[in-house]
């Protein structure tokens, strides 16, 4: 069964940098379509990225272009999302998930697999 831990979560001023990891167990993620989503309290989980399986193609939220970047790396079983300029309502809880199919989503429902978390604070 796959299993999915994020890290690197943390607190950081505005307009300074994460780099989120999410390590797979359990399972190769190489035939895994990858995402990352975000709950901020109150709020509905978003879609903030996603990557095919082969790397590929990648797409994201609009609130995100520019500033964020997914990657994976697929020998060591792990997605990335590099955070940049970040801003204080990038505040939330971000999650990685994995998907099995053809085609990128952000779309929460589309997810099968889900790691638990990791809180990133953006405030000075």
């Amino acid at each position: 069964q796959l299993q999915l831990v994020e890290s690197g979560g943390g607190l950081v001023q505005p307009g300074g940098s994460l780099r989120l990891s999410c390590a797979a167990s359990g399972r190769t993620l190489d035939y895994y379509i990858m995402g990352w989503f975000r709950q901020a309290p109150g709020k509905e989980r978003e879609g903030v990225s996603c990557i095919m399986s082969s790397g590929g193609f990648t797409n994201y939220a609009d609130s995100v272009k520019g500033r964020f970047t997914i990657s994976r790396d697929n020998a060591k079983n792990t997605v990335y999302l590099e955070m940049n300029n970040l801003k204080p309502e990038d505040t939330a809880v971000y999650y990685c998930a994995a998907r099995t199919g053809y085609f990128c989503s952000r779309v929460p429902y589309d997810f099968g697999s889900w790691g638990q978390g990791t809180q990133v604070t953006v405030s000075s």
